[in-house]
């Protein structure tokens, strides 16, 4: 995984309307880009609610929220229209970004291990460089804790 202070990793993806989207496309501004394993799973899904829920709140800061999982571009459509997500989602079937980021890892769930995206979110300042990383996050607590963060107020 990737650590504060290096470069982050350039990509150019597909939105959930197929257009290309570039991290570059957010030189001079701060990026949130998380990682998520699926749309429409459960942890997912308040993941990408509670980001809709504070989204004013980062438009306010002038920060670009960016969700990636492997799912196809219509999936992206999906979940964005059924829950109102208001920004944007990659699509990542080849895993170009995830791998660049490090977040597709072996996982173990009941006993079974396979290979799967981690949960990680990522804040990318103006200049393109990580700022802080934050692996295995909690769908329901990462959008606040990103404010907090961003508010310079305590942890």
């Amino acid at each position: 995984m990737l650590e504060v202070g290096t470069k982050a990793p350039a990509f150019t993806l597909p939105d959930k309307d197929g257009n290309p989207v570039s991290l570059s496309d957010f030189a001079g501004k701060k990026v949130v880009l998380y990682f998520y394993p699926k749309d429409n799973t459960p942890g997912c899904t308040r993941q990408a609610c509670a980001f809709a829920a504070a989204y004013a709140d980062f438009k306010t800061m002038d920060v670009a929220v960016i969700g990636v999982s492997k799912d196809s571009t219509a999936s992206h459509q999906r979940f964005a229209e059924k829950h109102g997500l208001p920004f944007l989602l990659l699509s990542d079937p080849e895993l170009t970004a995830i791998q660049a980021y490090g977040v597709w890892q072996e996982k173990k769930l009941y006993g079974k291990v396979s290979m799967g995206v981690v949960r990680t979110t990522f804040i990318i300042d103006e200049q393109g460089m990580i700022e802080k990383v934050m692996p295995k996050v909690k769908p329901d607590t990462n959008a606040a804790e990103i404010l907090t963060y961003l508010r310079g107020e305590a942890q």
